[in-house]
Parts: structure tokens; C-alpha cells; sequence
């Protein structure tokens, strides 16, 4: 059985890495991106706090000049029907109701702009850190934390390999039972679909918003 919140924590780290937005995909792939959904004003809210984020990277990725690294902070409310078409494409149910996700980016710009130009390049990121709350039905929501160092190879301008490297995972014991995140570790379940997010970021995510990064 697939760890189910390794999955939605790599869905929200994947929108820090590097689908910012985890917003409607552009195509209809196998990815870690949620479906085309009606936002709620807190849910729009979010995803105009993301967008700055989102140009900073589409800029590391697609601009070659020297600039700022990246550095910034992502919040991603998921609701329970996007989680279990999630955790569905490891034929696994999701068992509680939205969880709400933080994450501090950080990214080297150079290493970013020069992995997309290389025959091949890994890319790995800084330690990172997902925060979520996991909330249930009349109960008070249950907070987890998992550590993470991200690391993607790329092959002449696309994503072929992600890897989490899972880290220490803090939260209550019934939660923390469900994440086995030493299988992914070991056999990288997660790793296709967060590249997959990768590629659809880099190309369609950051055409949506040239306007914010372009020439930057």
C-alpha cells in the first residue's frame, strides 16, 4: 500500500517544487497537480500568494542571466475529493477531510537555468520542510511535519528522475503510521509524477505567466 501522505506532502512540495500553483494542469498527464476546480475566495487568495513564487522559478528555469536565488514561502489548501483523486492513482482512499500545507522554498537560481540547458544534470535541493494540517470530521485538526531534500535530474531540457529523500516525520502516531515514507525512499513511488509536474511547469505553468518573469 502507496503512503498516503506521502503523497499529498509531495503534492504540496511539489507546488513549491516546482508547481508553485499545483494549480489545473495543462494537459491531462499523471501528475501530482490537482483537477480544474472553482476556487473559493481563501483557495484564490492562496494561489495569488503563490504567484510571485511561481514567476521566481519560471525566471531561475527559463532565464540564463545571474539573478536572485530563489526564497519564498507556498500555502496549499487541498480539499478531500482532490486528495483522493490523488492517493487514487495508488488505488488507496483518503480517509480524513482538507488538509492545508506550508513550505519554505529555496532554490539556487544558477543550478536551476543550468541543469534545463544540460545534456544531463540532478539538481538537489536544500533540505525542505512541509507543515499540514490534516483536518477531520469534528475533531481538531492534526499537524505533521515531514523533512525532505528533493532531488531532479534532468536530460536535455526535461525532468527524468525525482527523488524526495524522505526525512524525519513529526506528528501524531496514527497519522505518522500511514506514511511510510522509507518505501518511497527505497523504490521512489512518487518520483514519475513529481517529474511529470516538473516538465508541466517549466513549459506550460511559466508560459501563463511570462509576463511576471520574463526579461527578470
Amino acid at each position: 500500500m502507496l503512503n498516503k501522505l506521502a503523497l499529498i506532502l509531495a503534492a504540496t512540495l511539489a507546488a513549491a517544487l516546482p508547481a508553485v500553483a499545483a494549480d489545473a494542469p495543462a494537459t491531462d498527464t499523471a501528475t501530482l497537480s490537482s483537477a480544474k476546480i472553482d476556487l473559493t475566495p481563501e483557495e484564490a487568495a492562496e494561489r495569488e500568494g503563490r504567484r510571485a513564487c511561481k514567476a521566481a522559478l519560471c525566471a531561475a528555469f527559463r532565464n540564463p542571466a545571474n539573478g536572485q536565488n530563489v526564497a519564498c514561502t507556498v500555502k496549499k489548501s487541498l480539499r478531500k475529493e482532490q486528495l483522493e483523486k490523488i492517493v487514487s492513482k495508488a488505488k488507496v482512499s483518503w480517509p480524513w477531510g482538507r488538509v492545508v500545507c506550508t513550505a519554505d522554498l529555496k532554490a539556487d537560481r544558477a543550478a536551476l537555468s543550468s541543469a534545463l540547458a544540460a545534456d544531463k544534470q540532478a539538481v538537489k535541493f536544500a533540505p525542505h520542510t512541509v507543515s499540514c494540517d490534516i483536518e477531520h470530521d469534528g475533531e481538531a485538526p492534526s499537524k505533521i511535519t515531514a523533512e525532505m531534500t528533493p532531488e531532479v535530474t534532468f536530460e536535455k531540457g526535461k525532468a527524468t528522475k525525482a527523488v524526495m529523500n524522505w526525512g524525519k516525520v513529526d506528528g501524531p502516531t496514527l497519522v505518522k503510521g500511514l506514511m511510510w515514507t522509507a518505501t518511497d525512499n527505497t523504490v521512489n513511488v512518487l518520483g514519475s509524477m513529481i517529474a511529470a509536474d516538473v516538465n508541466d511547469f517549466v513549459t506550460a505553468k511559466c508560459d501563463e505567466v511570462r509576463t511576471d518573469w520574463q526579461g527578470k
